[in-house]
């Protein structure tokens, strides 16, 4: 029999997605995948069902419903201050997953090289995989996450042709500073490297911290690709609508990796979250104090159980340090919580490219209650 091709045998499945299965296996309260378990507003809902029974069925066009685009550019350019033409600067993906995969096959080219930092979230490992691209990588150093500016620089002057650029930050909860995204934009500058920025939670951000564009930076607009979706914003992880925000001459190119990849998000859907984007700026201020004291339960019960964790200042995930339980090997610590503690995490290692067994992330995009139920049986590892 003909073998299948060796990109495919150098990563496995999605560990985060395996976690929630695992989580189902052993009736464990699921604080492993990051998808909330409380509904979207009623207003998105009910758009919803509008547009199910209206004519919305077929094809949108291919890179996004223009009611979706046109309400796209308003809160773009409202929130970073730049121009956004909704035909000339918009992509509407199939998730920020596929943004982040439309986004590197863009811009790079077989055997090119990429820069990450590390802790990354999963899926960019695999997206260089795919893309034939290899990683190159910078360390964010515990507690506080912070990059060491030499080591960045020779990430930049390895030769890549992009930077990978989470934040706020999966899996730590960083929430870069405007002087850190000065330094790494003038690293991009000097090097002429892309900016790929995944901004999921840019609306998920916890005083006094606040979230700055890196694309509304001096000189960055045209080399800054935004990738970003409406998942986290609005509670709808599983409508897989994301989006890329970029140049002009990116995303006409953009354009044609996405018609090829998916062909287009669902369509109802990208006419009823046009509702969700119509929200007042209410909205999103009280969304960020909603995760804050979600946070808050959360970390109060490990604070109990007297292991070392970094606060999330963005996201809705915390690193927990557990090794002093003495695992060699965080999966299987991960495996073990799940079965004997009933509360399921993602093993940190697959979000580090060397071999580092010391983290659990958990995440708190739960109902008060679920975080309660969570945090009662975790004061099980509470250590004397």
């Amino acid at each position: 029999m003909p073998r299948t091709s060796r990109r495919t045998s150098v990563f496995t499945e999605s560990l985060i997605r395996e976690m929630t299965r695992v989580a189902l296996r052993h009736g464990a309260v699921n604080l492993s995948q990051g998808f909330p378990d409380f509904n979207p507003p009623a207003a998105i809902l009910a758009a919803a069902k509008a547009e199910m029974d209206a004519d919305h069925h077929q094809y949108a066009i291919t890179w996004g419903a223009p009611p979706l685009r046109a309400a796209l550019a308003a809160k773009l350019a409202r929130c970073t201050g730049l121009p956004c033409d909704p035909e000339s600067n918009l992509i509407v993906t199939c998730g920020a997953t596929e943004a982040m995969m439309v986004a590197v096959m863009t811009v790079t080219d077989v055997g090119d090289r990429i820069g990450l930092f590390s802790p990354f979230y999963e899926n960019y490992s695999a997206d260089a995989i795919l893309s034939g691209v290899t990683p190159v990588f910078a360390s964010l150093r515990p507690p506080d996450y912070a990059f060491d500016d030499e080591e960045l620089r020779r990430v930049f002057a390895s030769g890549i042709k992009a930077f990978v650029l989470c934040n706020p930050s999966n899996p730590t909860g960083k929430v870069f500073t405007r002087a850190e995204l000065e330094r790494i934009a003038a690293l991009a500058q000097e090097f002429d490297v892309w900016i790929i920025t995944d901004e999921v939670y840019e609306h998920i951000v916890f005083a006094p911290h606040q979230h700055t564009y890196l694309s509304a930076l001096p000189g960055m607009a045209e080399r800054t690709i935004m990738c970003s979706s409406l998942s986290k914003t609005f509670a709808i992880t599983g409508w897989r609508l994301g989006y890329v925000f970029a140049s002009p001459a990116m995303v006409a190119q953009g354009r044609k990796v996405h018609d090829f990849l998916t062909v287009g998000a669902a369509a109802p859907l990208q006419h009823a979250i046009a509702a969700g984007l119509q929200l007042p700026p209410a909205y999103y201020a009280g969304l960020a104090a909603d995760y804050a004291a979600r946070r808050d339960i959360l970390l109060g019960y490990l604070d109990r159980t007297g292991l070392r964790y970094t606060t999330p200042q963005g996201a809705y995930f915390v690193m927990l340090d557990v090794s002093p339980f003495g695992y060699a090997n965080d999966v299987e610590f991960a495996h073990w919580m799940a079965r004997e503690i009933g509360v399921a995490g993602v093993p940190g290692s697959v979000f580090f490219p060397a071999p580092e067994h010391r983290y659990v992330r958990l995440n708190f995009a739960k109902q008060d209650a679920t975080l309660h139920a969570a945090g009662e049986r975790l004061l099980r590892l509470k250590r004397g």
